[in-house]
Parts: C-alpha cells; structure tokens; sequence
C-alpha cells in the first residue's frame, strides 16, 4: 500500500516519497508564545501528530521539528504591555503550550528550537542573501528579501506576482499582509526605540530578525538544506511559507520541503474565531466547560484534516459522549491482549493511506468493537494498535 498525500505546493495528491528511503524530516510551524493557544491553533498541532504518528507506523523513522517563536513583533508588543521582560512572558507562555500538548497526548517533536538560540544562524543566512543579491538594506540598517529577484516567488500560493499590488507603504513594520498586496519582507528589523531591550548586536547591526527568516534557519540547521514535509495551518501558506521557501531557496538553490502539508480552517459555530464575537475558545475553556482534550482530538477525527470544519459544543459533547463509551468498553474487553486482526489493520491503512481519512478509520473502532466473531483479547490487541495512530492513550487506562 501506498501514502498519498495532499502537497500544496501541486494543490494535487501525490504518493509520498521521502528524500532518503526510510527516513522522514518533518518541520512544523510552531507557536508564538505571548498568549494561550486557541483550539483552531491546536488543530494544526493534533494534525501534525496524527501525520508523524502514522509515519512512525508505517515504518518510518521521524525526525522531528518544531520552532518556538519567541521574538516577534506581537511578543514586543505584549512584553510593553505586561511589563514583563522577554524571558520571562516567552518562557510562561512556552509552558503553557507544553502543558496543552501533554493533555492532548502530542508526542513532543525531537526538537523544540526557539528562535532567540539561532540568531548567528539567521544572520549568516541573511548575510548569503545579501551577497547573492536577493536582500538589500534600507536607510535605518534593516535588511529585506527583494521577492522580484525570485523568479518563482508565488509557487505555494499559486499567483503571480505580476498579477498583484505591490504595497510598498509600511513595509519596514509589518511581517504580515493580505495576499494582494505582496511586497518586500524583513529579514532583519534595525532596532528601534520601540523595541526596547529586545535587541541583539550583530554584523548586521543592532536589531532583530524578521519572522520568516527563523523558521528557515531553524529547519535547515536540524533537518537540512532539503527536508520532507513542513506542516502548518492554512493561514501560514501566505506570507509565511511563501517566504520561507523564497528565501530558504534562493540563498542554498536547493528545494526547501519536499511537501507542504496545511490543515484548514477550524470556525466556531459557523464563523472565524474572535474575541470579540465571544467565540475564541482555548483547551482550558473545554475543560472548565467538562470536555476531555481527548474528546476534542477524537472530534477533529471526524472529519479530514484538509477540510474546513465547523467547531459547536454540540459537537463536542458528542464526542465525549463518544470517548467515554469507548473507554468503557475498552476496558470492558478484560486483561488478556491476543494478537491484532489483519484484516481489520488492512483496512485502517488502506483508509490512513488515503490523504489520512481519520473519519473512515474511526469508524472501524465501532465495527471491532460491535463484532461478536472477534475475541475481547483480539479486539483489545486491535484497538491497542490503531490507537498508535489515533492517540486516545488506551495504554494508560
């Protein structure tokens, strides 16, 4: 049987052929930690561990990576505002992530880099951009990626740069920008007094680096100037990705990722998350609310990664509902452990090799569970397989 695999950089399923056979360099764009996560940012984090979890069944070995952005123009502006020092706001938030990932059941990456440890790597990257001519510095000493200079800038979100409007206007402030007006990007921001003591003293002068250019040189420093797979939300396809490959590309002329693998939108209650329409919920929310984090990861299961999903407490409390039959009958099932049933594991790959359809394999759980021919051990063996990849932790009951 074989992988096949949404890549957006084809907009095409595509069988998975990894760079050195047997092997797998995953990237995942990680969090920004000045705030809680909300649950559309962890379905990108579930999504990718279903992703390495079934790799790691198939056979393969993972290498892992996740960055954690911890200099960004959002952390400066948090940091001004709690009146609390980088360190300080970056390390609680990074906390507070890895107690989120725990309740989840997310096997932590190999790596978690964060980007204030690579900054001689970033800056030797953007050096090599310079020299090649693909960067150049402003008046104030910043540096930026001049996108005209890459021929092929707009391959992952699939437009042509004549086809847009340069925005040329606030482009030394801002990492982020609507597809539409595609411009110049920083990869390194001279210090300004607004930036206070978040600064570092470099040949590139006093300043910081821009956003993009951290994951470039984290990913290439642990994975390689060429890797596999580079996970992330949807959101991330542009500027971030987009940029990451013109940059990453131009300065090595090698291929960056292989693929890039992006989960969709997650709406609550039909519309995008926010504050202020009081639909922004984070895991703490649906555990105060009594849903298991488990009960959220086995709900996201219902439906494919690449599918724009609806979130609604409904929803979820069926799910719960779900989890806990589940665990029940589980446990039901008895001590003994037989062996796993081929054909059922024939069929949960077959359904897993199809671009990951969780919602299929899912409802083989069900089928075992119902299926009087089967033993409680040989049921119990199966679901302890499957759950491999699902990570409902059916070990630890």
């Amino acid at each position: 049987m074989t992988l096949i695999i949404k890549n957006s950089l084809s907009s095409e399923k595509e069988v998975f052929k990894p760079i050195n056979e047997g092997e797998v360099g995953l990237y995942t764009c990680g969090p920004t930690v000045y705030n809680h996560l909300h649950i559309g940012n962890w379905r990108a984090y579930v999504f990718t561990d279903l992703l390495k979890r079934y790799l790691k069944y198939s056979g393969y070995d993972v290498l892992h990576v996740m960055n954690i952005t911890d200099v960004e123009d959002k952390i400066i502006l948090a940091v001004i505002e709690q009146h609390r020092s980088l360190k300080e706001l970056t390390e609680f938030y990074t906390e507070e992530f890895f107690k989120d990932r725990d309740a989840l059941n997310i096997i932590p990456a190999n790596f978690y880099t964060k980007a204030t440890d690579y900054i001689n790597e970033m800056v030797s990257l953007i050096k090599k951009l310079l020299e090649k001519g693909y960067a150049y510095r402003t008046s104030d000493g910043s540096v930026y990626f001049d996108i005209n200079k890459d021929k092929e800038y707009g391959k992952l979100s699939h437009f042509k740069l004549s086809d847009l409007k340069e925005d040329a206007k606030g482009r030394l402030k801002k990492d982020e920008y609507e597809k539409e007006n595609a411009q110049d990007f920083a990869l390194w921001k001279a210090w300004v007094e607004e930036d206070g003591s978040v600064f570092w003293e470099t040949d590139l002068g006093k300043g910081r680096p821009g956003w993009h250019i951290e994951c470039s040189a984290m990913s290439m420093n642990k994975l390689g100037e060429s890797f596999d797979i580079h996970t992330g939300g949807v959101d991330n396809i542009f500027p971030h990705h987009e940029n990451e490959i013109a940059q990453s590309e131009c300065a090595t002329g090698k291929m960056f990722a292989k693929y890039f693998m992006h989960n969709e939108h997650l709406l609550v209650d039909g519309k995008k998350m926010s504050k202020s329409l009081g639909n922004f919920y984070t895991l703490e929310d649906l555990i105060n609310k009594g849903i298991d984090p488990i009960a959220f990861r086995l709900w996201l299961y219902t439906s494919n990664y690449s599918t724009r999903t609806n979130f609604t407490f409904e929803a979820v409390n069926g799910a719960q509902t779900a989890l806990e039959r589940l665990r029940k009958a589980y446990l039901d099932l008895g001590n003994d452990i037989g062996t796993v049933n081929t054909g059922y594991k024939t069929r949960l790959i077959e359904y897993m090799d199809d671009n990951l359809n969780t919602a299929r394999a899912l409802s083989l759980v069900w089928e075992i569970l119902k299926n009087k021919e089967l033993s409680p051990a040989e049921k119990k063996a199966t679901l302890l397989d499957f759950d491999k990849i699902f990570g409902f932790g059916l070990d630890s009951l």
